[in-house]
C-alpha cells in the first residue's frame, strides 16, 4: 500500500540554536534525497524549515519550483512535488520542524490542510492553504467552507484544543464535508492544533483516502487526569493485529518506549525498521513518527503516524 506522504523529516536546532539540522527522517525509495538533506542546514527564515521557524506556523508549498524550497531541483528529479512544514513549539521556543514531502502520482488522493481564524472572521475557521493531490473537486468545496468552533474536524480541534481523529469520515455527523468526502474516497481525518501561545488559532488537518492513506496507522495518545500516564484515546488502522494489542491496550509512562520519550523530551522522533525489536507486522509498517502536541509548555497529546 502506497502512502500519501512519501518522505518525512525532523529538523531541530543545533547546539548554538542558530540553524536547523536534520535529526532523522524516513525516506523509503528516496535515499538519494536523504543524502542531499543530510548535508543541509537552515538558518532562521532560510528555506522551508527556517520559514516555519520564523513564522511559527505550518506552511504548505504546493509547487516546489520557483520557491524558497532550497532542494527543489533534487526533489523534482525524484518526483517530489509538494512540501508541508509543521512546527513544534514549547511556548516561544522551537523544539523541531517536521517536513512532509508528497509526490504527484496519478492515484495520489488525500489532503493536507491549514485552517485558521482570520482578522475578518475571528469566530470562524477558513481554509488558508491545502494540498489535495488528485482531489480537485474536494479542494474547491473546501475553499468555500467556513467552520465554527466545535463543528467540523477543524472546529472540534479548536474547541478541544487537542488532536481529534475521525474514522469513517464520509458517514460522520461531525464532519461538515462528509458527503463530499465520501464521493472523494476520503475515509479518515485527523486534526492537530498548532500552539505557540500567541496569536490566532491554526489547525493542521490530514485527510486520508483508502487507496493512498496519509499513514497506515494513526493514533492519538493523551495524558490521564493525574498527568502520569498516556493512554490511546483514538486510533485508525488498528483492527485485528498484533500492533493494536502492543500499542493501544497499554498505558505509557514518561520516558517509556518511543512515545514516552517524546513526552519526556518534547521533541518529535522517527523510528525506522523496528520499534525496539518489537515490530513484526503483516501490514508492512516500516517507520513510526511520534509528534508531541504542547500547549503553554504542557503536553496535551502525542500523535503517531505509522508508515
Amino acid at each position: 500500500m502506497k502512502t500519501f506522504i512519501k518522505v518525512t523529516e525532523i529538523w531541530v536546532p543545533n547546539k548554538e540554536h542558530t540553524h536547523l539540522v536534520l535529526k532523522e527522517g524516513t525516506y523509503g525509495d528516496y535515499q538519494h534525497f536523504k543524502k542531499i538533506s543530510q548535508q543541509k542546514q537552515f538558518a532562521y527564515r532560510s528555506g522551508l524549515p527556517g520559514k516555519v521557524w520564523s513564522s511559527g506556523l505550518p506552511i504548505i508549498l504546493k509547487d516546489l519550483e520557483n520557491t524558497y524550497f532550497e532542494r527543489s531541483g533534487e526533489a523534482h528529479k525524484v518526483g517530489l512535488t509538494c512540501a508541508i512544514g509543521f512546527p513544534v513549539f514549547s511556548g516561544e521556543f522551537l523544539m523541531a520542524v517536521i517536513v512532509f514531502l508528497c509526490g504527484d502520482d496519478k492515484d495520489h488522493a488525500g489532503a493536507i490542510e491549514i485552517w485558521s481564524n482570520q482578522a475578518d472572521s475571528l469566530d470562524e475557521l477558513q481554509l488558508i492553504n491545502g494540498y489535495y493531490g488528485t482531489l480537485k473537486y474536494f479542494a474547491g468545496i473546501s475553499v468555500d467552507t467556513k467552520i465554527g468552533k466545535g463543528t467540523g474536524l477543524p472546529g472540534l480541534v479548536w474547541a478541544r484544543n487537542r488532536p481529534v481523529l475521525i474514522d469513517d469520515i464520509g458517514h460522520s455527523t461531525e464532519f461538515i464535508r462528509a458527503h463530499d468526502a465520501l464521493q472523494a474516497g476520503i475515509s479518515t481525518g485527523i486534526g492537530i492544533p498548532v500552539n505557540r501561545g500567541v496569536g490566532k488559532f491554526h489547525a493542521l488537518v490530514f485527510l486520508s483516502a483508502k487507496a493512498t492513506p496519509i499513514a497506515k496507522r494513526m493514533q492519538v495518545w493523551v495524558p490521564d487526569e493525574q498527568h502520569e500516564k498516556l493512554y490511546c484515546h483514538d486510533a485508525y488502522g488498528s483492527k485485528n493485529d498484533s500492533l493494536a494489542e502492543m500499542f493501544e491496550t497499554k498505558t505509557i509512562s514518561k520516558g517509556e518506549d518511543i512515545i514516552g520519550k517524546v513526552w519526556l523530551t518534547g521533541v518529535p522522533t522517527i523510528v525506522e525498521s523496528n520499534f525496539n525489536g518489537q515490530l513484526q507486522d503483516p501490514a508492512g509498517i516500516s517507520a513510526l513518527l511520534a509528534i508531541p502536541v504542547i500547549d503553554k509548555g504542557i503536553l496535551t497529546a502525542v500523535v503517531t503516524f505509522m508508515f
